[in-house]
């Protein structure tokens, strides 16, 4: 066998064997959360055992991320999430968000290959102002502000995890103002953006129906890996 011949096939190996390993971490709110498997001190939904009152999820396995992970044949880097947490500095009552806010928390995730995002579910229902598109400058007052802070959020995230691949995965029947924001700022900053739907919940929050349906529209958006609105019909879920 020639040298060249040899270190193609090896070239071939080494690629296969890094594309069928890559590292993923999570940055997200109680939606990514399970007792146990986030940084100590972040506040935590998903219990175990759970308080079947607000949710039938009673197991790590059944949360839509480790399906992820799991199903997608990743190796899991990092999960920095936080209940309750914002994407601006905007908490519920007014309070202020700095300290767990996703701006914050960025650089803790790891060194993924693949950041996965799904946040502004507590923006949206802890009534944050949007504010003005803006992609430069940003004061730390404009963060108070969910078009800002999503439009810094991203723009860190490019600058901090350059080679990694950015998905941004937004909840279903939130504000349409928040809605909206995220597609236009997702599609400046050139993120894919995931519209989920029919997504099955408790309390708020998806139970293990609901979890299943998150992970099979995550995954086929990584499939997917296209820079637009990606939006995953039912039927082509798999």
């Amino acid at each position: 066998m020639k040298k060249n011949e040899l270190l193609l096939i090896v070239a071939t190996v080494l690629l296969v064997v890094s594309c069928g390993t890559q590292k993923i971490s999570f940055l997200g709110d109680s939606y990514t959360t399970f007792e146990g498997y986030i940084p100590e001190g972040n506040a935590v939904w998903y219990f175990c055992p759970p308080d079947t009152s607000l949710t039938d999820v009673s197991s790590v396995e059944q949360t839509w991320w480790h399906q992820v992970v799991t199903n997608g044949g990743y190796k899991m880097d990092t999960n920095e999430s936080y209940s309750g947490a914002t994407i601006s500095y905007t908490g519920y009552d007014g309070q202020d968000f700095t300290d767990r806010s996703f701006i914050t928390r960025l650089p803790r995730v790891g060194r993924p290959d693949v950041l996965v995002i799904l946040g502004g579910t507590n923006d949206s229902w802890a009534g944050a102002p949007v504010g003005e598109y803006k992609y430069e400058d940003f004061q730390t007052e404009d963060l108070y502000h969910y078009r800002p802070a999503l439009a810094k959020l991203l723009e860190d995230a490019k600058q901090l995890y350059p080679k990694a691949r950015l998905l941004f995965v937004m909840n279903s029947e939130l504000r349409e103002d928040i809605t909206e924001s995220s597609q236009e700022i997702c599609a400046h900053y050139g993120v894919p953006f995931l519209q989920l739907h029919d997504i099955e919940k408790k309390a708020g929050h998806p139970d293990v129906e609901g979890m299943k349906s998150i992970a099979s529209q995550v995954l086929s958006a990584l499939k997917e890996g296209r820079l637009q609105i990606i939006n995953i019909e039912p039927d082509e879920i798999p």
